[in-house]
Parts: structure tokens; C-alpha cells; sequence
């Protein structure tokens, strides 16, 4: 009979059909690849850093004459354009790269067909983070390898040196690497502040504006404490202004490089008031397993209805 040659639920091994946590994150690695949108903003955040590399080629000539007498102060250059480009847009592409694959399962309902497989709502979540910290790491060594090749291709036209790269020493790759690291620790965060929100709101369209005000609200918050400490005389208005995540993010390089070096430059809104690097670090991490721990228990309290 036909009826005979149908298993039943009970006759299913379930261990066999619910996939890997690998498995999972190949498949949202194959879903952001197949997202248009995704890879027109790659295209300009490349293409973008890549051209900021060129702009010494168009200085003047008081600048060329400069950096032909000191080379070193070309690469120190270029390491902060790079970087701080790097910091500041490989975010704002995290943002919305997160909330697209985080929110819009939810806005489109599709992440009930993923749960119906066994999937697990928290498990499926870091399967998501996963594939976003791959990609941001591979997006992030990608721009420092090409502006890398731009810059001893610019600073050999300049100087007229093909190996002015003998010039870098100890100190440069010191503090560069400090800043990269700084740099992937801003990464971190935002991909945390974006999971957190899209895991909360659960829409693409409230978790992506929520993520990318984020920063802007950190930023103006911390203005308004200035002003509140210019107008009333007041010190007390700055402490605030230490436990706020977006200038801690600005001025970690240029708290954790010591002594003074072309890199201690805060792009963005700089804390106001003098901290160690200690606590600086502190605040970043504090936010981060904060903002983890909110996407964690949420996705784990609240179930996915229809």
C-alpha cells in the first residue's frame, strides 16, 4: 500500500537532517554573496580607499618636496588615511551588512523556514555573526593589502626610490599595527551593536536605522556634554563622555600608542576628558558583552511567530 511507504515522523533520525553549525555559516556566506547590494557596497568601500591612496600623487609641490626629504612621514600619512577610512566605512558597511542578514530573515519570514530545520534561534544567530566576522576580516586584509601596494607604488613615484621601502622601521609597524588592531576592535563592536539591534527589533528597516544612528546619537550626546561643561564651568559634564562607546572607539589608537607619533589623531568625536588605555578598552569590551548578551537573550526568550 502507499500509505506503508511513508515514514513517519518517529522514523526520522533528526540528528541526520539538522545541519552543522559549518553548514550553516556556508550558507549564509552563499546568501551574502548572492545579494547585489552587498557587492556594490564592496565595490565602492575598495574602490573608494583604494583611490584616497592616490591623493599624495596630486599634492603640491611644497608637499612632494616633503616627502622626497622625509619618506617616512608619506607612509605615516597613508597608514591614517587608510585606516581611518577603514574604521569609519568598513563600519558603516558592517551596519547595514548585519541588519541585512539578521533583519531581513525576519521581515521576509524566511528565518522560519531555517528554524523548521532544526536550526536553533541562537545557534542560527552566531552562525550570522560568524559569517559577518568573516567577511569583515577578509574585506579588511583585502584593504590593507591594496592600499599597501598603492602606497609603495606612490611613495616610489614621489621619491623616486624604488626601494624607499627600506625606510619603515620598528616604530612604524608598531604603531600601525596598534591602530589596525584598534580598528578591528571598532569592528567588533559594530557588528554587535548592529546584531543587538536587528535582534531586538526584529525589521530591517527599525534595526538598520537604529544601527546607523547609533553612532551619530553617541557623537551628539557627546557635544551636548561639552557644551553643558563650556556653559556651566562645570568638569563634572565630561565624565559622562568617558563611557560613551563612539569616542572611546575614536580615540583608542591615540590612547593606546604611546609617546607622540602621526598617528595619535581621533577621527570623530574625541573623548574629553584624558583616560588610560586600560579603561578605554574596558568600555569597549564592557559594550560588547553587553550588546552580545542583549542579542543573545532576546533571540532565545522570544519565540518566532507568524
Amino acid at each position: 500500500m502507499i500509505g506503508s511507504a511513508v515514514a513517519t515522523y518517529d522514523d526520522i533520525d533528526c540528528k541526520n537532517v539538522v545541519p552543522g553549525f559549518l553548514s550553516v555559516v556556508r550558507g549564509e556566506l552563499f546568501k551574502i554573496s548572492r545579494q547585489l547590494i552587498i557587492w556594490v557596497m564592496l565595490f565602492f568601500l575598495i574602490g573608494g580607499t583604494a583611490l584616497a591612496a592616490f591623493l599624495p600623487l596630486v599634492a603640491g609641490e611644497r608637499l612632494w618636496n616633503e616627502m622626497k626629504a622625509q619618506p617616512l612621514t608619506l607612509f605615516y600619512g597613508e597608514s591614517i588615511l587608510t585606516l581611518a577610512i577603514a574604521r569609519v566605512f568598513v563600519g558603516i558597511f558592517l551596519l547595514i551588512l548585519t541588519s541585512y542578514v539578521i533583519g531581513q530573515e525576519y521581515q521576509l519570514g524566511t528565518i522560519r523556514i531555517l528554524l523548521a530545520r532544526g536550526v536553533g534561534r541562537v545557534r542560527l544567530l552566531m552562525a550570522k555573526v560568524s559569517a559577518i566576522a568573516l567577511i569583515a576580516l577578509g574585506v579588511f586584509v583585502c584593504i590593507l593589502l591594496l592600499n599597501f601596494v598603492i602606497t609603495c607604488f606612490v611613495a616610489s613615484m614621489i621619491t623616486g626610490n624604488p626601494g624607499v621601502l627600506n625606510v619603515l622601521d620598528s616604530a612604524f609597524w608598531s604603531t600601525t599595527g596598534i591602530y589596525a588592531l584598534t580598528v578591528l576592535i571598532s569592528m567588533s563592536v559594530t557588528i554587535l551593536v548592529a546584531t543587538a539591534c536587528n535582534a531586538v527589533t526584529r525589521s530591517l528597516v527599525i534595526g538598520l536605522s537604529a544601527s546607523l544612528s547609533w553612532f551619530p546619537a553617541d557623537n551628539m550626546l557627546n557635544l551636548i556634554l561639552q557644551i553643558l561643561a563650556s556653559a556651566t564651568g562645570n568638569k563634572f559634564w565630561l565624565v559622562p563622555s568617558t563611557y560613551l562607546l563612539g569616542p572611546n572607539l575614536n580615540s583608542m589608537a591615540a590612547i593606546l600608542e604611546p609617546g607622540s607619533t602621526p598617528l595619535k589623531v581621533a577621527l570623530g568625536a574625541p573623548l574629553l576628558m584624558n583616560v588610560s588605555p586600560s579603561h578605554t578598552l574596558l568600555v569597549a569590551l564592557a559594550y560588547g558583552l553587553a550588546l552580545g548578551a542583549v542579542a543573545v537573550i532576546v533571540t532565545q526568550l522570544r519565540d518566532v511567530k507568524e
